[in-house]
């Protein structure tokens, strides 16, 4: 054979560009965040975004600094919808633009939560007695 290299699969190809998409959509988004004047926005960040491989939804999650603020983050993002999804049909070069689906971010809490669990597990084993001392002083 020549010089020539073989074509990935269109499998192959899939994934790096809905990676890709997923990228861009969330920069969008958070652009556009940026530029709205919203009390309730102010402390968040948006996690990442998954759009269905046929673009028929798109699911954003977003991560409020405050864990009670989980509600007014959710009804203020719904309330921009239209102007989030306007953005992304100016901006993403897609046929179609997907819905937007907010979603709180619930991976850092999950992980606060275990290492909590672990911190415990290590506070109570470092006062509780080994059984082989406890062995000895009975």
């Amino acid at each position: 054979m020549s010089g020539r290299q073989r074509r990935p699969a269109a499998g192959g190809r899939r994934y790096p560009r809905e990676a890709r998409l997923n990228e861009l959509l969330r920069e969008i988004l958070a652009d556009e965040l940026e530029r709205i004047d919203d009390p309730d926005l102010e402390w968040m960040s948006i996690i990442e975004v998954h759009t269905d491989r046929d673009l028929t939804q798109a699911t954003v999650l977003v991560s409020p600094l405050d864990d009670d603020a989980d509600g007014a983050v959710l009804d203020a993002l719904e309330r921009h919808r239209r102007r989030l999804q306007a953005a992304i049909g100016r901006q993403a070069r897609v046929r179609r633009t997907p819905p937007l689906r907010f979603e709180i971010d619930q991976t850092l809490r999950q992980a606060q939560r275990i290492d909590d669990i672990l911190e415990g597990r290590a506070a109570s084993g470092d006062q509780a007695p080994d059984s082989e001392d406890g062995d000895q002083g009975a």
